[in-house]
């Protein structure tokens, strides 16, 4: 169990570096041409460890969860970046973050998971401390409509079913089902580009963030998928939801972010939710 935390806990610090680089590549670019190139670099780190390990290409249910993995993903991506289009980040991050945290703790309990009571308390604690780090606690300055907050828990639940539906993959099954989430996305990807005429002209040459993005991707999908392998879904999806305390941690340190009480208590809850989850288990 020990393992899994170390896993998840990595895939959250890397998770969250990758969302800070994809956001500032998103900040002068569109963000679905953000998206593809990352998803692309993803595709092609992915392909290149499958090949050079040599796993098996796993059955038909394998292929079927790992395919609905990618499907929500891009819902999940989809609808944060939507979300953020047209609402404040203190609302939209820190509902899609506990959504997404809380979905794999209910489906992994009511699977028959039984954490101790420790661990459960830890996690509660995290799910807390997601919200506060993302901003739970900030004022917006107007109301947030129906429709952004819609779109914030689609996106919570996207993120969330992507952990679940990792986690129901077979452990014999190697990467192969990151690999095969990316093939089944980005063809859709590709599509809403070309019909919404997204220009890609230069891209690749100019942004080196959206690439950094992909590839920090995948070894965080990496990590989490190995994590769920070695631990209990409820605890390690709730971990690997912290990861917003490493994209915060960024933005202050090089955008000069400050910030506020809440985030800072959050932080340091994260640091008593990660103790209280590893003594537990």
């Amino acid at each position: 169990m020990t393992a899994a935390i170390a896993l998840a806990l990595a895939s959250a610090l890397v998770y969250g570096v990758s969302d800070y680089s994809g956001g500032r590549a998103a900040r002068t670019l569109p963000v679905l041409a953000v998206s593809l190139v990352s998803l692309c670099t993803g595709l092609l780190v992915s392909a290149i460890l499958v090949a050079s390990i040599g796993d098996p290409f796993p059955p038909a249910s394998d292929v079927a969860w790992s395919a609905a993995a990618g499907l929500m993903s891009l819902v999940g991506a989809s609808a944060f970046y939507a979300a953020l289009a047209g609402g404040t980040m203190s609302v939209v991050a820190p509902v899609t973050a506990v959504i997404s945290a809380v979905v794999p703790v209910v489906v992994g309990i009511a699977g028959g998971e039984r954490p101790s009571l420790l661990s459960t308390a830890g996690i509660i604690a995290a799910i807390v401390a997601v919200a506060l780090v993302s901003g739970a606690s900030g004022r917006a300055a107007e109301r947030t409509p129906r429709r952004i907050a819609g779109l914030a828990v689609l996106a919570g639940v996207g993120f969330g079913l992507l952990f679940v539906f990792l986690d129901r993959t077979g452990d014999d099954s190697g990467l192969w089902p990151l690999l095969i989430g990316q093939v089944t996305s980005i063809p859709l990807l590709v599509a809403v580009v070309v019909v919404r005429r997204i220009p890609l002209t230069g891209f690749p040459m100019r942004h080196g963030l959206a690439f950094v993005a992909g590839a920090l991707a995948v070894t965080a999908n990496i990590c989490y998928l190995l994590a769920t392998r070695e631990g209990l879904l409820s605890l390690v999806a709730v971990i690997t939801a912290l990861y917003p305390a490493s994209t915060v941690a960024l933005a202050t340190v090089i955008d000069g972010e400050r910030l506020s009480r809440s985030q800072v208590g959050g932080l340091g809850l994260v640091l008593v939710a990660l103790a209280m989850v590893t003594a537990g288990a």
